[in-house]
Formats: C-alpha cells, sequence, structure tokens
C-alpha cells in the first residue's frame, strides 16, 4: 500500500468537524458532494487540482448542476473513520465517495454503498476495464459497487551502481527466491556500507509491511494461498505461509536487511523514497511502481538520475513456477453512497470521471497503473514515467487482497507474525502457530488447513 505520512489526529477532528456541519446528500438536489482523500502532504495537491478539472467540466456539460468537492486532510485509518461516520446518516453522507479497495467490503457489508450494476450494463466503457479490476469492487453478494480508477503493482527496485561494484547484473532478473537472497548477500559481501535488500515488515508499516513484503512472498507459493474462495474459507497451516515468513526471517537474521530498529519504524517507506534509495544506502527494495512519483522534478525528493540509476525486476515465485513473476495491486474505486438522494445525478459525475480522456489524465497525474485496455496502450500514459510499461505489464500476473470484511483484521496479525520473526522473538514455524490460532478466532472458525 502506499505509505501516507501519519497526521496528528487532532488536525484530522478539526477538519472533519468542519466537515460535517457542511451537510450532506439531502440538501441541494442538483449538487453532487464528492467527497475523497487529501495528501497529510500540502505540497502534494495534484488530486484537488484534478478534481477542480472534473467540477469545472462537469457544471460546463450538464447547465443547472454543480459538484461540490468535499476533501479529507487524514491518515488513510482517519479517512475511513470520517468516511464511515458521514454514510450513517442521509444529512452528511456524501453522494460520490472515494474508496480504497482494502476496505470497501466493510463498507457495503455496513450497507454504507449502493451497488452500481445497473449503470455499468449499461455503460459502453466498463468493457474496457480488466476483469482481475472488475473483481476488485465486487461483493460477496457477486454485485459491483465501484468503479476503479487505476491501481498500482510491485516489483523489485535495484541500484545499478551497487550492483555493478558487486558484480552483479544491470538486467538483473532472479529465477526464485532464493536467487534474491543470493544477490543480498553479494551486496552485503562485496559493498559493505549499504543495505543490501529492504522487505517491509512488522506492525508499525500496516498494509506496506502485509500486502507489500508478505503477500508478496505468499502469493508467489501457489494459488489461492491466504483465502479459499471455492470453500469461502480462509487457509490455516500452510508451508507457503511458513516459507513466507522465513524468508523474512532470513533477510533480517543475515542483516541482509535495515537494522530492525529501522525496519519497524513506521516511517520506513518515507526513509526508503527520500533517503536510502536517492542516496545510495539501499541496493534493493521490494517495492511499488509509485515511486518515480517521489523523484520528479515536481515530487517530495527530486532526483534527475533516478531512471538510470535504479532498474526493475518482476518479484520471482519461490521456486520458479510459472507464470515465474509475482504482484500484488491495490487501488481505489469511485462509489456512490447508499443514502445519496440522487444516484443518477451521482452515476453522471462518476461518467465525467473516467470517461478515457480523464482516466488517462488521472492516471498520468497521480502515477497510477492503468486497469483500461484503452487507457494502457494511450501513448500519453506510455511515455508518463520512466518504467511505466514494465509495471503496467505486472497487471496480468498481479493479484488483489481478499475483498472480505475481516480482511483488515487478518491483516493485523500477518503483521505480528512479520514482526515477531524479524526481532527473533519465534520462530517461523512458531509464528504460524499464532496467526493460525488467531485466524480461526476472527473468522469464527471459517479456516481450511493445508499441508499439516
Amino acid at each position: 500500500m502506499r505509505p501516507t505520512a501519519p497526521l496528528i489526529l487532532a488536525a484530522a477532528l478539526v477538519a472533519a468537524t468542519g466537515l460535517t456541519a457542511c451537510g450532506g446528500s439531502g440538501g441541494d438536489p442538483d449538487t453532487v458532494k464528492v467527497a475523497y482523500n487529501r495528501s497529510t502532504d500540502n505540497a502534494n495537491r495534484f488530486k484537488d487540482e484534478y478534481l477542480a478539472g472534473i467540477k469545472e467540466e462537469f457544471e460546463e456539460a450538464n447547465p443547472g448542476k454543480k459538484i461540490k468537492l468535499v476533501p479529507i486532510q487524514a491518515s488513510d485509518n482517519d479517512y475511513a473513520t470520517k468516511i464511515q461516520q458521514m454514510m450513517r446518516s442521509a444529512k452528511t453522507a456524501p453522494d460520490v465517495v472515494y474508496e480504497d479497495t482494502f476496505r470497501i467490503n466493510s463498507d457495503i457489508a455496513a450497507g454504507y454503498l449502493r451497488p452500481l450494476d445497473d449503470y455499468l450494463e449499461n455503460w459502453p466503457e466498463w468493457d474496457q476495464y480488466l476483469e482481475t479490476a472488475r473483481q476488485a469492487a465486487r461483493a460477496e453478494d457477486g454485485r459491483t459497487y465501484g468503479v476503479p480508477d487505476g491501481t498500482d503493482t510491485r516489483a523489485l527496485w535495484f541500484n545499478k551502481e551497487i550492483f555493478a561494484k558487486a558484480g552483479l547484473p544491470a538486467d538483473w532478473r532472479p529465477r526464485n527466491w532464493a536467487d534474491v537472497l543470493d544477490a543480498a548477500r553479494t551486496v552485503k559481501r562485496k559493498v559493505p556500507g549499504v543495505v543490501p535488500l529492504n522487505v517491509y515488515t512488522g506492525k508499525a508499516a500496516g498494509e506496506a509491511a502485509v500486502m507489500q513484503g508478505f503477500e508478496m512472498l505468499l502469493y508467489g507459493t501457489g494459488a489461492d494461498p491466504l483465502y479459499d474462495p471455492e470453500a469461502k474459507k480462509w487457509v490455516a497451516g500452510s508451508q507457503g505461509f511458513r516459507d513466507a515468513l522465513e524468508f523474512v526471517r532470513t533477510v533480517y537474521a543475515e542483516k541482509l536487511g535495515p537494522d530492525v530498529s529501522d525496519a519497524l519504524d513506521a516511517n520506513v517507506g518515507t526513509n526508503v523514497a527520500n533517503e536510502w534509495l536517492p542516496e545510495g544506502k539501499l541496493a534493493i527494495s521490494l517495492d511499488g511502481s509509485w515511486m518515480g512519483q517521489h523523484w520528479i522534478e515536481s515530487g517530495g525528493k527530486p532526483w534527475p538520475e533516478w531512471s538510470k540509476m535504479l532498474g526493475q525486476a518482476p518479484m520471482p515465485t519461490r521456486d520458479g513456477d510459472p507464470p515465474g513473476k509475482v504482484s500484488m495491486s491495490g487501488g481505489w474505486v469511485w462509489s456512490i453512497s447508499a443514502k445519496s438522494g440522487k444516484p443518477d445525478l451521482a452515476w453522471k459525475v462518476i461518467e465525467t470521471l473516467q470517461r478515457k480522456d480523464n482516466a488517462v489524465r488521472w492516471d498520468v497525474v497521480g502515477a497510477q497503473i492503468a486497469v483500461r485496455k484503452d487507457v494502457a496502450a494511450d501513448p500519453e500514459y506510455r511515455r508518463s514515467m520512466p518504467g511505466i510499461a514494465f509495471f503496467t505489464g505486472l497487471v496480468r500476473h498481479t493479484h488483489y487482497r481478499p475483498a472480505l470484511p475481516v480482511y483488515p483484521q487478518v491483516s493485523s496479525a500477518i503483521g505480528e507474525a512479520m514482526e515477531a520473526v524479524t526481532t527473533g522473538d519465534a520462530s517461523p514455524a512458531e509464528a504460524a502457530r499464532a496467526y493460525d490460532e488467531q485466524l480461526g478466532d476472527l473468522t469464527d472458525g471459517a479456516v481450511v488447513e493445508r499441508d499439516r
């Protein structure tokens, strides 16, 4: 998950109070309220600027109709909490709401969102969306509750200069996990003073550790390694889970990763993007497609040489088994609040947001990976960022987290298991057993055991 800078809670509450006072979707029948998360980085306002353009375009095309933008400046957790509070009442609910696919099913289960199938079946552009992206907003009831605006993929970033000093190739393509660890060991031996390999871990980093670290490993061990959709049960006792924990243990036990105190710091993602990679202190990082956004001229840490200094390689599967590479994807969708009194007008806003030219523009300014075939083929998109073709190519190999309400709690349990093996407080087998026990409690016993 994209790292989000921490926000002082008081500031979030002040912003939230102001928003509640402005009234909800039950007001002016000609005004659509659009709620979205504003970055906690005050220098990062591309979303505000993009949506201001959508507002102008929509109002010009629909005389008498208006969009009221409702930005919520908060961390991901605080944004989700505030949106849920707003959607409980017709007086405060927005009409259109920006939803993280990580959390959307909690809002669906709570009855906060409206299914969009009646709109989608008559919308020609829905055919352009990849099936994996469609699934991200599809609930257990089979209905779809959001339109994706892009995604992200993950892979191995590596410093070519450090690799040259270590005698490793500039076109590095590890075939399996052993190749990744061997490259890190080579860097440690031949290029002292740099961190060989960063794999996000522990509780503080949240989904950056669980999805970007652990699940990038786990999903390379076999089909449906976390949740069995046919059985509708969570997977316990798997060898793949233990092997993923063993990989994490190896990175930190052999001191191939950052110091444990640095690895468990909630700000580790910021350190990787703004210091360790641009300052040549890190050789390899298992990280996201958006990293280049930090280093462009308008980014938080301009680094003109980054596209020449850094290479990308797909994360391999455990043993190199087909398809040989793995990625995880997240993303956000535009949804309609169940308590909106003007869903047809709200849908017109989503149509405007996701018209092809606007979808291209959003993916470019937001450093998103396209989830539409026509956007992925667009020349402006293809030249928008170095490495964009590489990361777009990973979409066909990507996986999405189980879109179930209990997933955030399962994720927390995985973070605890990762932290235990990172600090050496538990072996992979012990941490996996503790996870299995928690899993049973969290899911009311809806587990299926493998490999035991």
